[in-house]
């Protein structure tokens, strides 16, 4: 499939980076973004079976329906019910501690619509279960992807989520103006 993947996003005029895949990435929290449509989800989640990596990722348990919810799963959906996801952080740490190999794949804007607050679940979930955070891309501006930067959470998350967020500014998903940091008017001067 590595290879199957990679053809294809090579011939809708993706650039995926499969050589500068991270060591690290077999065992950590993968943050992707933007996360504009489901077509962000279906061209990184190629991406990321081109560049060999094992990953599973987060859904929301309502669209785990007859038989759509059989092919998440073998893609490796994971299921999650968000009324009560209290100490999923943990659940999802275990998760990766007792595993050999596994990237879990989360979108730190927890929607497809435009959030100017992410989510911080991804960097609580890397920090309990000790592993680095990778971030994940798919500029659809230059039709780029890969995994970019290497980071590793501290005890500081103000600072680390501004961070991150530095490494996704400019960045375009494929729906326009639904990617917080596509054209972000409080940004950072230290960022322009």
């Amino acid at each position: 499939m590595k290879r199957i993947n990679y053809f294809i996003l090579k011939l809708f005029g993706y650039d995926i980076d499969i050589i500068n895949v991270p060591l690290e990435a077999k065992k950590c929290v993968i943050a992707f973004a933007p996360h504009t449509s489901m077509s962000d989800f279906i061209v990184g989640r190629m991406a990321l079976s081109a560049m060999g990596v094992k990953t599973v990722f987060l859904i929301k348990s309502e669209v785990f329906w007859w038989p759509l919810g059989s092919i998440l799963k073998k893609l490796g959906g994971m299921p999650v019910d968000r009324k009560n996801a209290r100490n999923f952080h943990k659940f999802a740490a275990d998760l990766i501690r007792n595993s050999n190999e596994i990237a879990l794949l989360i979108a730190p804007e927890g929607t497809r619509k435009r959030n100017p607050k992410w989510k911080k679940g991804f960097y609580f979930i890397a920090k309990e279960a000790e592993v680095p955070i990778m971030l994940g891309y798919l500029d659809y501006t230059v039709k780029k992807g890969g995994i970019g930067k290497v980071f590793y959470p501290d005890d500081n998350i103000e600072d680390d989520m501004i961070e991150i967020k530095k490494f996704y500014y400019g960045m375009k998903g494929i729906h326009k103006g639904k990617f917080d940091l596509e054209n972000m008017p409080y940004a950072h001067p230290e960022w322009l």
